[in-house]
């Protein structure tokens, strides 16, 4: 596949799982909309279908989506490291514009909350209890959980009777939906795993430099290396467990 096509599947792929998943959040913090204080089970499941739609519209390059599992899937030599910084960029730029078509969509009510300065939340991840050491050990469990799947879940292969043995890959990319899913309401509640450094740094470049929310909060730009170290760090050591493995 060319770096064009990466690029363009990536990037769109990317921009819909961030505006959907930021979406549900928004529409879950803001005051005047109609999920208002639907609570945390409600985001985890906003964003696991989130996954399944990006991924899904991302089909042709894999549907990587996460710079996590790049990385992940390059180290396990799965894709091939020169494709590694293109679907980097595209993740990265489509993060960002599905962040902003976010904002758009709620524009109305971030105009009318009536608290703009705590509204990074709905963008960009942050922990309950700040302690970097141990907020980047969740991000790694979690972000490892998730790639560690995906490099042992099977595909479609033909058994000796001639029978097709789908395995996981009959679910689709609703099986990577309810890994997420599952990954957030039972490790998510730390830092609000994050387990994807474009899904975390992309929306909040967007928040900090491009939306213009009045009396907006900062960006927390002292915690911003944790939601890009731990997935990184998951990924790889999910990624050099798989190699070492006997499958």
């Amino acid at each position: 596949m060319s770096a064009g096509s990466i690029f363009v599947w990536e990037m769109l792929g990317t921009a819909v799982l961030i505006l959907l998943g930021t979406g549900v959040v928004a529409n879950q913090v803001l005051k005047n909309t109609l999920g208002n204080s639907t609570g945390f089970l409600f985001v985890n499941f906003g964003w696991a279908f989130a996954v399944f739609t990006g991924a899904s519209i991302a089909h042709p390059t894999g549907a990587h989506l996460n710079p996590a599992v790049t990385l992940g899937l390059a180290i396990a030599d799965k894709t091939p490291w020169g494709d590694v910084p293109v679907y980097l960029l595209a993740q990265m730029v489509g993060a960002v514009i599905g962040a902003m078509l976010c904002w758009a969509t709620y524009k109305l009510q971030f105009d009318t909350h009536d608290e703009p300065q705590n509204t990074l939340g709905i963008f960009a991840t942050g922990p309950t209890v700040p302690n970097a050491p141990w907020n980047l050990v969740s991000e790694i469990i979690g972000t490892f959980v998730l790639v560690f799947w995906i490099l042992l879940s099977p595909g479609a292969k033909e058994s000796l009777d001639g029978v097709p043995q789908f395995g996981n890959s009959a679910l689709g990319y609703a099986g990577v939906a309810f890994v997420v899913l599952v990954i957030g309401t039972s490790l998510g509640g730390p830092t609000g795993y994050a387990i994807n450094p474009a899904r975390d740094l992309g929306p909040r470049l967007a928040y900090a430099f491009l939306m213009p929310i009045r009396n907006k909060g900062n960006a927390n730009w002292s915690y911003s290396w944790v939601p890009v170290a731990g997935p990184l760090i998951g990924g790889a050591l999910a990624a050099l467990l798989f190699l070492v493995l006997p499958v």
